[in-house]
């Protein structure tokens, strides 16, 4: 894959409200607008095996979609035909430098959410939501993430209650689910 030119040539996958692809896609960011119809993503949450802590990012700041928003680990979209493991995989190791995570599992696997416009911009998205494991420390591309750091999950719930942190929607809408199953409610 020409990792240099990902973003411009990724599709998205058109879905129904259950996730079922529809059989058509759309270039991501040109089906990214005020009218954004529902397609399929996923939000994945690394955490460090040594200690738990979970790797946050914050989005770069030239991004036309959330730019310099804070966020969980990685986000994305299945390419079509690609699974949503593969995709996980795929995006951790373009985005983060992390071509290897281990334990990768779906813990929400039927959330769904829709945003209040963001610069013009809505969410819309099918999102089963992931958990992995990573050993090594990330090496994110810049064009990609603007900064990330590894917190302990209760500094995770302060960051997404701060009235002036600048936090995705998403991160905080998941995180009411995420708090009571596992690997989170043990942390």
């Amino acid at each position: 894959m020409d990792t240099a030119t990902e973003p411009e040539t990724e599709q998205v996958v058109f879905v129904t409200e259950d996730g079922v692809p529809t059989g058509e896609t759309g270039p991501k960011l040109a089906s990214h607008h005020e009218h954004t119809r529902l397609h399929l993503a996923f939000s994945c949450y690394v955490l460090r095996r040594s200690d738990n802590a979970l790797l946050i990012t914050q989005r770069a700041l030239h991004k036309k979609v959330w730019p310099g928003v804070w966020t969980n680990s990685v986000c994305g979209h299945p390419a079509p035909g690609e699974s949503l493991e593969d995709a996980v995989l795929r995006r951790a190791d373009y985005e983060l430098g992390l071509p290897s995570l281990s334990g990768l599992h779906c813990v929400l696997p039927k959330y769904r959410y829709r945003t209040p416009p963001f610069q013009g911009i809505v969410e819309n998205e099918f999102c089963p939501v992931f958990a992995a494991w990573a050993d090594d420390e990330p090496a994110p591309n810049p064009e990609e993430v603007g900064d990330w750091r590894w917190i302990p999950w209760p500094d995770y719930a302060e960051l997404l209650n701060d009235a002036t942190a600048n936090v995705s929607y998403w991160a905080k809408d998941q995180y009411a689910q995420l708090k009571g199953i596992e690997p989170f409610s043990g942390l």
